[in-house]
């Protein structure tokens, strides 16, 4: 699959991972549609009214929302032959915390945007993949998902969130087989501790500590290394199925 032929839904695109993404392919060529809960993001990506960069405010545990983006987006690009997952949100608390305890519609919603909100983008994603005319390797498209450390790390305060990325990877198999005899791929990224907003607002001190952690690079990750992830994942055919961390060998301790 070639970048420039690329027109791509990247979810959360607004900020973040999601916005390095998006960046990337706008410079490679790609024509992008951007779904975020936010109408567009704060750093401009390309000219005003181009016609190859879409903002679509869209809330991803809407099926009905995700279904009327897709609907919009494919209509502006010609078509979908790319989807990233990149919206989610966290929820850092004890289960048994020292003040109250985690309530069921805390950990509801961390479910409803990471997990259900990601199979709801993958399932607009193939519907509208499984009709582009295939490429010589009977390609139609490719699908990736943002999982998380936290999935096989989880640590103390993270039982939803971990949960919501566990759920990710455990999604990113049978999509794949499903899909295969459509010629669609699916695949996860699980990234480490990479330099967000999500941790922008930690003071220095506690940044260069969390980077202590890493082996090595001792840093934490660049959004753009997500982004050359998510294209090369989209150019090389043979990554299909498979969850892809990107962490510097982080493995993460209890708390």
């Amino acid at each position: 699959m070639n970048l420039r032929d690329a027109k791509a839904i990247v979810t959360g695109g607004g900020s973040g991972l999601g916005l390095a993404v998006a960046r990337r392919l706008v410079e490679a060529g790609a024509r992008v549609a951007i779904l975020d809960i936010q109408p567009a993001p704060a750093e401009p990506l390309a000219e005003p009214g181009s016609d190859g960069l879409l903002f679509l405010e869209t809330d991803v545990t809407s099926e009905a929302a995700v279904d009327r983006a897709f609907a919009i987006a494919a209509e502006r690009l010609g078509g979908i032959s790319l989807a990233v997952n990149c919206a989610g949100i966290v929820q850092a608390q004890r289960v048994l915390g020292a003040e109250r305890l985690l309530s069921q519609a805390e950990f509801t919603r961390v479910i409803a945007v990471n997990l259900i909100g990601a199979f709801t983008v993958c399932r607009a994603a193939a519907n509208r993949m499984q009709h582009n005319e295939p490429n010589a390797e009977g390609e139609r498209g490719v699908i990736t998902n943002t999982a998380s450390i936290a999935a096989y790390e989880g640590q103390i305060g993270q039982a939803a969130y971990a949960a919501s990325k566990g759920g990710v990877v455990s999604l990113t198999l049978p999509l794949a087989r499903e899909f295969a005899a459509l010629g669609i791929r699916v695949m996860a990224i699980a990234p480490g501790l990479f330099d967000t907003p999500m941790l922008a607002g930690l003071p220095e001190k506690a940044r260069a500590g969390l980077a202590l952690h890493v082996p090595f690079p001792k840093r934490l990750g660049s959004p753009g290394e997500f982004a050359a992830l998510v294209c090369h994942i989209y150019e090389n055919p043979m990554l299909n199925g498979e969850v892809i961390r990107l962490d510097g060998a982080l493995r993460m301790p209890p708390k």
